[in-house]
């Protein structure tokens, strides 16, 4: 009788175990299915045309041959982006997928396709290329925007969603899923004037997704999916990388608010600590940044900072790296005064320090077309590769670079040239093309403006009209 009993408490048992996990599967699955239908009409499909230029000696190799080729042609790529303003049909999506590094400025034509078919023509509001996020604007009604989530509370594990359109506008808003794999990656982008604080996942993200959505399983957007990481270049690997949402959310509002994105900057040079550097200096830490320089009269400078300064902790959140640190920085306003945990001496003690804001990144996607038939952008890597220019660090470079000289304009007869630093307007030293412009509006028409102008190692001024 009890052998019995036994037997029939482990059927029932047995039973009851399957229905629960059966149920447990169909909510599971349902839970993604509700997520992917309230969310969808959020995305959209982004895609671009721009004229691209033939290159000269490309046209002449081929007409060597008797083949002709056409003066230029037309490009057309595709991207993903989020609806985060349903009021002002705020879009936003990866600055590379608006933006033409060869010409240096955002595509000829954006258009933008909804879940419902409906096609718009989008303007960029704002660009952020260190952040690669990007703006648009659409003058759409009936939309519907994703609520934004708390990308600090995302945790290792977690499944997440991600819906982009994937190689071909014809397979847009394809749902992926998978777990969050990492949190902080910030070596992903070969790229010194960048903030990387990458979301690793699983989920599918392939060419096409750039820009779309990375979703927790409440619905909200944690992150804009942004980049892949695969052995044969393209296609996914199990290895995508989103930019998390609180990071997003400062850059969309201070590019809608300011047309750029405001940053403080702390001063200093830095090192991560590797194995050679934690034995040769016999640190208690391999975790923070080691201060390797200061800029003068900067904030760091200001606070008591030294080189050889062990910084673990900002505000009280430890940090493991500079990248990190740099992050956390940049994302404080100007003006706040912060404290700092380092090790000097193999001592562990705080230093406070007054935040200022980063002025050579204002605008840095804004080229200045002066009267003197100039053309100005900001220092940046593309630029200092371009021109060849005797610095790795755009930061390190003081001035305005001149990336164009029309021709008989009053630049080209005083001699400027292509790659010339611009370093002083008048007697004050500039630090980018804002700066340029406030000297400029201080002198009267018919005025001469005197500049001192860099050209490889030696410097020389020149006077022109304005």
């Amino acid at each position: 009788m009890i052998k019995k009993l036994i037997i029939i408490v482990v059927f029932v048992s047995s039973v009851f175990a399957q229905s629960n996990q059966s149920n447990l599967f169909e909510q599971f699955s349902n839970s993604f299915a509700d997520i992917a239908e309230d969310v969808n009409e959020s995305v959209v499909t982004i895609t671009t045309t721009n004229t691209v230029q033939m290159d000269k000696d490309v046209q002449n190799f081929y007409r060597y041959w008797g083949r002709d080729i056409p003066d230029e042609y037309e490009s057309k790529s595709l991207g993903s982006g989020v609806i985060v303003d349903e009021k002002n049909a705020y879009i936003v999506t990866n600055h590379h997928v608006i933006f033409d590094e060869r010409a240096q400025k955002p595509v000829e034509e954006i258009k933008v396709q909804l879940l419902d078919k409906r096609i718009f023509e989008a303007t960029v509001i704002g660009l952020d290329k260190a952040t690669d996020l990007a703006v648009l604007q659409i003058e759409a009604s009936n939309i519907k925007a994703v609520e934004l989530g708390d990308s600090e509370k995302v945790r290792v594990g977690e499944w997440v969603l991600a819906i982009g359109s994937p190689f071909s506008a014809s397979l847009s808003h394809t749902v992926t899923a998978g777990i969050v794999s990492a949190l902080g990656r910030n070596d992903v982008m070969n790229n010194l004037n960048t903030y990387q604080n990458f979301i690793q996942t699983d989920a599918a993200i392939n060419p096409g997704n750039s820009g779309g959505a990375l979703l927790n399983m409440k619905g909200q957007l944690i992150g804009i999916n942004a980049a892949i990481a695969s052995g044969g270049g393209r296609a996914n690997a199990g290895i995508g990388f989103a930019i998390p949402s609180i990071m997003v959310k400062k850059v969309m509002n201070d590019l809608i608010d300011k047309g750029y994105v405001v940053r403080s900057f702390l001063g200093i040079y830095m090192q991560d600590i590797n194995e050679d550097l934690y034995e040769a200096l016999n640190l208690q830490t391999r975790n923070g940044a080691i201060v390797s320089d200061i800029v003068d009269d900067s904030p760091a400078s200001k606070s008591g900072l030294v080189e050889g300064d062990v910084i673990v902790s900002f505000e009280g959140k430890e940090i493991s790296n500079g990248s990190e640190l740099k992050n956390l920085v940049s994302s404080t306003d100007p003006g706040s005064r912060v404290k700092l945990g380092i090790y000097r001496d193999n001592k562990k003690k705080n230093i406070f320090v007054t935040l200022e804001e980063r002025e050579d990144i204002v605008a840095t996607t804004t080229n200045v077309n002066y009267e003197f038939g100039l053309l100005l952008e900001n220092p940046s890597e593309d630029l200092i590769n371009k021109y060849k220019l005797n610095e790795k660090n755009p930061s390190n470079i003081q001035g305005v670079i001149v990336t164009g000289v029309e021709d008989n304009s009053p630049a080209e007869e005083a001699g400027l040239q292509e790659g010339d630093i611009i370093t002083r307007v008048g007697r004050k030293k500039i630090y980018s093309t804002k700066d340029f412009l406030s000297e400029m509006s201080k002198f009267d028409d018919e005025s001469k403006v005197l500049f001192l102008v860099k050209r490889g190692s030696s410097s020389r001024f020149i006077t022109l009209t304005r």
